[in-house]
């Protein structure tokens, strides 16, 4: 494997997940009798540039496709959270009905709404059918194709470039950033946001690892990718979301721009890891084997006990965790899930079904698994009913928790 930075040879091994299938492919119940395809999940390390990657046995366009099933809209803390940069980047920019933003890997216009409510002229570039449907809907200009150096040099340069968890996505990081270089004015701003690489390794959140994420990043490697292609970081914010993340400021190198001091900091907390060395990332598969076998413990005791299990969320992230700890349908009852493309569906591999928020009253379960634990406060306050028989929630990441 070469690595898709600096394409120096890939050896080191972060961690093996074995074999799992494309964490958001979905099944209709004809195809639970049909092969399901399962794909390698190993992560490695770069000795070079340390990024920390998956090699593409899926491909980009096979994973993003017309049938994509996630919506950014059905998470109400994280539209609050577009709201809120929206509001902060319009005012730190001066925008204006001016300007021009492109929001690369838009979804279904969850942030872009904001802009064109303040009539800011914006642009998203979203290349699954699904979501770029809902955002023409809301009025947005949609553009159904994949972001790279070739696309950018057809757009209107902007004065804000923006990506939410898109960066890791991307198979080619070269071209895609090379891309921001073509697209962005002289005097414009990149930000970025991408869940940060030593909180993955801090808190054990391995099951963010899936064949979606091509990268996992820190501050130090994104940093070397950027200045690689005339781009700089001189700013940097450290998020709650997804379990916490990075948000980076970007602009031209040639632009003479105070470096903020949180870039030092984050780098010396990258340091202080060990994240400048291979020493850095070892001993994570014993920390995601731990969390395995509770997580089993616990299903199995629940089991023997005679309790209702079910889950909320049919996530990336829960597939993850669910397929390498082998757990199936007899383990657990159900996912509900908002997202109306995956009620009716099964998860992959476990072949749990999912199925709409009114089984949960029907069911009356013991134990919630809560899959997206980043958002976990929102899906507690959502069915806080559950406490009216006893049920409880549990998450397994960091740690096996019953709240």
């Amino acid at each position: 494997m070469k690595c898709r930075f600096c394409s120096h040879d890939v050896h080191h091994e972060f961690i093996d997940l074995v074999n799992a299938p494309p964490s958001n492919a979905y099944l209709t119940v004809d195809q639970l009798d049909e092969p399901e395809v399962f794909y390698p999940l190993k992560v490695l390390v770069c000795e070079k540039c340390l990024l920390v990657q998956v090699d593409e046995y899926k491909k980009s366009d096979e994973i993003f496709d017309a049938n994509y099933a996630y919506f950014s809209s059905m998470s109400s803390s994280w539209v609050e959270h577009a709201r809120n940069y929206v509001e902060m980047i319009t005012d730190r920019q001066k925008l204006n009905s001016h300007s021009h933003v492109i929001e690369i890997a838009s979804n279904d216009g969850y942030l872009l709404q904001f802009f064109q409510s303040k009539k800011i002229p914006c642009l998203g570039v979203e290349p699954t059918k699904s979501t770029a449907d809902v955002a023409r809907g809301k009025g947005i200009t949609i553009i159904e194709e994949f972001f790279g150096e070739t696309l950018a040099g057809t757009l209107q340069k902007a004065d804000v470039i923006l990506g939410n968890n898109v960066l890791a996505h991307v198979p080619n990081i070269n071209d895609f950033v090379k891309g921001l270089k073509v697209a962005l004015k002289a005097d414009g701003v990149i930000t970025m946001e991408f869940p940060h690489l030593l909180n993955l390794i801090e808190k054990s959140q391995f099951d963010t690892v899936y064949h979606e994420h091509f990268s996992y990043l820190s501050l130090m490697t994104t940093m070397s990718v950027f200045k690689v292609h005339g781009l700089q970081i001189y700013d940097v914010e450290e998020l709650a979301t997804h379990g916490g993340s990075l948000r980076i400021y970007a602009t031209h190198i040639e632009n003479t721009i105070s470096i903020a001091p949180q870039v030092k900091t984050v780098l010396q907390k990258e340091i202080s890891a060990n994240l400048d060395k291979l020493e850095g990332y070892k001993g994570f598969q014993e920390k995601a084997n731990r969390i395995k076998y509770d997580f089993l413990n616990f299903l199995l005791h629940a089991k023997s006990q005679n309790k209702k299990v079910i889950g909320y969320g049919a996530a990336a992230k829960g597939n993850t965790l669910l397929n390498y700890c082998g757990v199936k349908n007899d383990l657990i009852d159900f996912v509900v899930d908002k997202a109306p493309l995956k009620v009716g569906k099964y998860l992959p591999g476990s072949h749990i079904p999912i199925v709409m928020e009114e089984n949960i009253k029907e069911l009356k379960p013991d134990f919630v698994v809560i899959f997206p634990w980043n958002i976990k406060e929102e899906i507690i306050h959502q069915l806080d009913y559950i406490k009216e028989w006893g049920g409880q929630f549990v998450v397994a990441i960091p740690r096996l928790e019953i709240l």
